[in-house]
């Protein structure tokens, strides 16, 4: 039986009257640990279990890391999470609640990967947070369950920090026979590494990452997330971080669920009729966000230019 949950598949009625078509909601912030990591993720840490591993190691302030925390702590094996002098304080607390052992270390997630990458032992395994074809091969279920509910959407909507979500989106629309599917791939502004592959042709390292949606903060994507864009039709979108985060406090509102910045950027573009306009039945998917409150979103919100 595979760690993560099967999640609610509805229709959003807020979501379709803004949008001026029928839009639907893959609700994986109901996930345990509070994201779709948890997928991808726990068949990592299934399979490795299996192959014998005795300790999990992962770089991650974020969900990536809460979900090695979750899976380890139901298959029985301790989790060492090496994040950044940037997590926050939550973050860490969260971590701790699923008996991680927290190891901060440097400005970035790439030192915090340095170090953890010094960690891992014989009988170790590392769990990358978005780099691995289990992972891929574990968020690929999301799209089994859509076809299980006999439902085809003419459009998925997500969001885009390291590319994992979307490499294993790609992978369940074609192992379901839908490489019709347009898959609308959503980043903020100061983290489009995606939208910079998407452009130069190849992956492109960002010099920083400027913006308050530090989940999709990965400086370069996934090769896998390039081979997707050459692969299958992929609409790569930029949103603001202020529309992210207004998407974030209409969500709350108008689906009692707090989702962080990372997700807001889905969604923002799913509120927008515009960008929707050429799709009668949208799907996006709510990918969650443990680490959001309120009060930051509405902290941040406050520092953003109009």
């Amino acid at each position: 039986m595979p760690l993560h949950t099967h999640t609610p598949l509805i229709e959003s009625r807020p979501l379709s009257l803004a949008a001026g078509r029928s839009v639907w909601l893959k609700l994986d912030a109901l996930q345990p640990c509070g994201s779709f990591k948890l997928r991808g993720v726990g068949h990592a840490c299934e399979v490795h279990h299996a192959r014998g591993a005795r300790h999990f190691v992962s770089s991650s302030g974020g969900n990536a890391g809460l979900a090695v925390a979750y899976a380890g702590r139901l298959l029985g094996v301790p989790v060492t999470v090496v994040v950044p002098e940037t997590t926050t304080e939550r973050a860490k607390e969260l971590l701790r609640l699923e008996d991680a052992k927290v190891v901060v270390h440097g400005g970035s997630w790439q030192e915090a990967n340095e170090l953890a990458q010094t960690l891992i032992g014989p009988n170790d395994a590392f769990i990358h947070p978005f780099d691995d074809p289990l992972l891929w091969a574990g968020h690929a279920s999301m799209i089994d369950e859509v076809a299980e509910a006999g439902f085809k959407p003419d459009a998925l909507v997500l969001s885009v920090g390291g590319g994992g979500l979307l490499s294993g989106v790609v992978e369940g629309l074609k192992r379901n026979g839908w490489q019709d599917v347009p898959v609308l791939a959503v980043e903020t502004q100061g983290a489009g590494s995606l939208h910079a592959a998407a452009q130069a042709g190849h992956t492109v390292e960002l010099q920083r990452i400027a913006s308050v949606a530090t989940s999709l903060g990965a400086k370069r994507v996934a090769e896998q997330a390039m081979e997707c864009l050459r692969t299958h039709p992929v609409e790569s979108h930029l949103v603001s971080d202020r529309e992210a985060l207004q998407a974030c406090e209409r969500f709350l509102l108008d689906h009692r669920l707090l989702v962080e910045p990372a997700c807001g950027a889905a969604l923002a573009l799913a509120y927008n009729a515009q960008a929707l306009a050429n799709y009668k039945q949208v799907m996006v998917v709510v990918c969650g966000g443990a680490t959001a409150t309120l009060e930051q979103i509405q902290a941040w919100l406050a520092a953003c230019p109009e």
